[in-house]
Formats: C-alpha cells, structure tokens, sequence
C-alpha cells in the first residue's frame, strides 16, 4: 500500500532529498542503479545480461516486504553515518513514526517500514542497504558482481556451489539486518545457452519487467545461435495487454485515425522506449493485439468494412504502408497489419 504524504510533507522531504542525496551519491556502489542520478533501470538491465554472459550461475534475490520492515532504529543508524545534522534526522525519525491516515479517518500507528510513496524513501532505502547489502558484498565477495534496484538485486556467481554459499551468507547478513530473503522467491538460475550444456530445474529470472532466459538470436553474420538474453517478461505483456484492452479502440468509432493516433502514441511509445530496448521483436506478438482492435473499429466506422474482417485487414495494411509512422508500433517495431 502507497503511503501518500501531505504535500507540506512532500516539500520537506524534498528539501531533506536534496540535502542528503550529494553527501551519499559519491559513497554509493557503481551496481546501484535505482532512484539515483544518471543511473537507469536499462544501464541495470545492460550489466546483467552481459553478466550472465559471463557467469553461469545468477542469484535471484527477493526480500520480503522491504519497504514494509525496514527497522526504524537501524535507518536511523544508518542515516547517522552520513550527516549529523539535527533538523533532518528529526524529520525523518517524524517520517518514519508517523501514523497512516486510512480512507475512513482512523489512523495506523507504524512501528516499522517506510512508506512507499515518500519522497524521501527511495533515498533511505538506498542509504539503508548501501550499507546492509553493497559495501557488505564489496568486502565479503569482491569478486562476485551483481546488480542492485532499490530492492531488487541480482548476484552473478561461477557456479551452483558458490550461489550457494553466497545465498546463505547473504540470509545470514540480512537477518542481522532485521530482514529476510523471500523463500519461495529467491532462487539460483542457470543461465542456459548454446556453451552451457545440461539443464536445471530454474533456467529464467525476472527483473525490472523483463524475462531472462535462452532465446534464439542472430549474429552480425546472419546465423543463429541461442544466448541468455532479456526481453519483455509474460507479467509485462499481458499488463500491457489488459490496458489496451481497456481502451476499448472498437468503440471509439466518432474518432478520427489521427485522433487515435495522437492519443495512444505517447504511451505506445513509452512501453516500445522501456521494453523494445532490449530483444524488441518480443513486443510484436503483444502489439498486433493493437492491431486487432484497429481492424474492428475500421468494420464499425467504415460501411462497406461492416462484417469483413479480411477486407478491413487489407485497408488497413495499405494504410500503414502509406504511413508507416501513424502508430507508433508500425514504425518502431516494424509492426504493420498485413494487407492481403
């Protein structure tokens, strides 16, 4: 549940963002890539897939209820290590003790967690497991990499045995942290390809909304092969399946083509700019959903397209050879109906 602060609260919070995030940003690991100045969820995408690459073994890393169990008196702590200053660490200890407002009036008091929703959360996660997971792992494994963002972390080891060890020395670490690994969750993967031979019982892992696993790809030279690549994961798609959906395109037959364009372009544009950055040619199946609902509205609001799926195809596959770059699936993708 999104803890919503009062907008007085948001303007503090920012002022307190603004004075913390300059003395913590340069302590910060290199492989923390989230809710952080030039770091991006694809810069954390990129290092994992050439990561898993090189490594054959990735430690999927879910921690229960982060937000939700953060201890107070260890964020405190933690906070402490970086500024003295006595006006912010009174307002985030107000932060963190404040009770929630639900939608009937009654207040909850919270003896723990920090309310996702914050402006200053994010921050104090960052800062919290700075401290509890990065600079831990950079001194306890050197040479095990991994990326981090916020709470969502994935470790690159050498083998099965090693994941192993890192798994339970990384409980152990959490658990003097007053957290813990999510057991259903958390899990060892194979990172699967054309070279790893054999097979094992998880060989795929989410993160940040895409899926890693085997997948067949093309090199410079026109031939296949199989590497372990990421590419928009089942939950995404079918999000942006439903949310289509939603739209209801068909119904929409007193709309001007343009008037459909200029209203779902901007967030077409924004699934294809997050998800197409990586193995885009995995949004297609999911776009021609898009081009489905083009074709019933072109059957209700053109006469002679009423009840001829197959002709409605057809004008439409004209259409976008004419304009590829009308929706933003038939020019970013290459996605256009087919038009016979």
């Amino acid at each position: 549940m999104l803890g919503i602060p009062t907008v007085a609260d948001r303007i503090a919070q920012t002022v307190v963002a603004l004075y913390l995030e300059p003395l913590v940003e340069p302590q910060f690991h290199l492989d923390s890539y989230g809710y952080r100045p030039n770091k991006s969820a694809h810069q954390a995408i990129g290092a994992a897939r050439e990561r898993c690459w090189r490594y054959g073994w990735v430690l999927d890393l879910d921690i229960r209820g982060f937000f939700d169990n953060l201890d107070h008196r260890l964020v405190m702590r933690a906070v402490r290590k970086y500024t003295d200053c006595r006006w912010v660490l009174l307002y985030i200890e107000r932060w963190l003790t404040a009770p929630a407002q639900l939608e009937d009036g009654s207040l909850v008091a919270r003896a723990k967690g920090t309310p996702q929703g914050g402006v200053v959360s994010p921050l104090l996660a960052n800062i919290f497991l700075h401290l509890a997971f990065d600079s831990w792992m950079r001194q306890t494994y050197p040479a095990v990499a991994f990326e981090r963002y916020a709470d969502d972390v994935i470790v690159h080891c050498q083998s099965e045995e090693q994941a192993q060890a890192v798994k339970r020395a990384i409980a152990a670490r959490l658990a003097r942290c007053k957290l813990e690994l999510h057991p259903d969750k958390t899990k060892i993967v194979y990172c699967k390809d054309d070279k790893r031979r054999g097979s094992y019982p998880n060989e795929k892992f989410d993160f940040l909304g895409y899926t890693f696993r085997a997948r067949r790809s093309k090199n410079r030279w026109g031939q296949y092969f199989v590497n372990f690549s990421p590419a928009v994961s089942k939950q995404a798609a079918t999000k942006i399946r439903h949310a289509m959906k939603r739209w209801r395109l068909h119904l929409r037959s007193d709309k001007a083509l343009d008037d459909l364009a200029r209203l779902c372009n901007p967030v077409l544009r924004g699934w294809i700019n997050y998800y197409g950055r990586f193995y885009g040619s995995a949004l297609r199946p999911v776009f021609r959903q898009f081009n489905h609902s083009l074709t019933r509205w072109a059957m209700r609001k053109f006469k002679r397209l009423r009840g001829h799926p197959r002709r409605a195809q057809y004008w439409l596959g004209r259409l976008a050879r004419r304009e590829p770059r009308l929706f933003a699936p038939w020019g970013l993708l290459n996605l256009r109906p087919t038009a016979g």
